[in-house]
């Protein structure tokens, strides 16, 4: 059986695009090498921040609000609760250039944001410790997206919409042309058009079509510590970021009860994908432990740590494009670290560009030519 268009990696972005172009009446093929949601992808970890005011830059906002509407939407259609409204605390010193761009993204969209200052933010928030030198810029509607539940509920849009969805089917090669053809290990199908949303395993997939991406699968971790519900619930403390000169940290309150979580964003090990990541350890422990010792100085033990694979960019930014030499393949790479929260924009653009041959979003900050 031949497909109107085959999506390459169900995850996170290939989910959503599965369900938006199934809705439009398009004959999909959602491929993943394992079940989605699963541990093996960025996805993994339970819970994912999503903010408005950017960090990253003011010309994100549209493309988040937009993803914040489809995630209301997706919470509608799929009657649970996706989004837990914790607001969002970024703090930093006030001349880094993170805290200055969420100043400027709020002040040009209006978006709300209350200023505080150590005293202050402690005051809000006994839970935390913060120096005299920085500040914090919260969000009141920022907050917390359940990934994998999101995921789960794009999952049974999609198929209720008439897509199809094969697990446990890595995809080997792809053969471009007018009619796609995509080998797995088990199967050849064949497109018009095709989707490549594969994570860490977007780089060596593009290889087998003669494209090279400069997206690194790179090893993360974060963990939980037990935490004194009265000072870290979610519904007291707020999910936070925080960005240092050579460091960047995120984390979670307490959400039914899981304690609280950390992860570092900046560093890690670059590694293959296809081999199993090195389990949690005493050393990743070592520097999360020294963080939450600082800033949330009253939280109890480590409970434990995971890890996870990040795909990145160079410059930290997505690529949301089409193959330079073929029209009727887009690939859509190097979301890890803070692309989650976009992934219900992600997909409907990604539906957009395969029927229209447009988005209604700006990608231009997402070519492939960038490189």
């Amino acid at each position: 059986m031949d497909y109107d268009v085959i999506i390459v990696g169900a995850g996170s972005m290939g989910m959503a695009a599965g369900y938006f172009l199934a809705k439009e009446g398009k004959n999909v093929l959602m491929l993943d090498a394992f079940t989605p949601p699963h541990e093996e992808g960025s996805h993994h970890g339970d819970t994912r921040i999503i903010r408005f005011a950017y960090g990253e830059g003011a010309s994100y906002v549209p493309f988040v609000k937009r993803a914040g509407e489809l995630w209301q939407e997706l919470e509608s259609l799929a009657n649970e609760s996706l989004f837990l409204q914790t607001g969002v605390v970024n703090i930093g010193e006030p001349t880094c250039a993170f805290i200055q761009n969420v100043e400027a993204s709020a002040a040009l969209y209006d978006l709300a944001l209350e200023h505080y200052s150590p005293d202050e933010a402690m005051n809000k928030w006994p839970g935390l410790f913060l120096p005299k030198n920085l500040v914090a810029c919260f969000e009141p509607t920022a907050g917390v997206l359940r990934v994998e539940a999101c995921i789960q509920a794009y999952k049974k849009l999609a198929l209720e919409a008439g897509a199809s969805l094969r697990t446990n089917e890595k995809v080997l090669a792809i053969q471009a042309g007018d009619i796609v053809q995509v080998q797995t290990v088990h199967n050849s199908y064949k497109a018009k058009q095709l989707i490549v949303t594969a994570g860490a395993w977007a780089t060596e997939l593009l290889q087998t079509v003669d494209v090279s991406i400069p997206v690194t699968p790179t090893r993360k971790t974060f963990a939980w510590f037990e935490a004194d519900e009265q000072l870290y619930r979610d519904e007291v403390f707020p999910a936070y970021c925080f960005e240092f000169a050579d460091s960047t940290y995120y984390g979670f309150p307490s959400i039914d009860g899981a304690g609280l979580k950390l992860g570092r964003h900046d560093g890690g090990d670059v590694v293959n994908p296809n081999d199993p990541l090195r389990p949690f350890d005493a050393s990743d422990a070592v520097d999360l432990q020294n963080f939450v010792d600082q800033f949330m100085p009253q939280h109890g033990t480590l409970k434990y740590g995971k890890t996870c694979k990040y795909s990145m960019t160079p410059d930290e930014d997505f690529i949301i494009d089409f193959l330079p030499e073929h029209q009727n393949i887009v690939i859509a790479a190097g979301f890890s670290g803070h692309g989650f929260k976009f992934s219900s924009a992600i997909g409907e653009a990604l539906a957009d560009l395969i029927v229209e041959g447009k988005s209604k979003q700006d990608l231009s900050t997402f070519k492939l030519s960038r490189f």
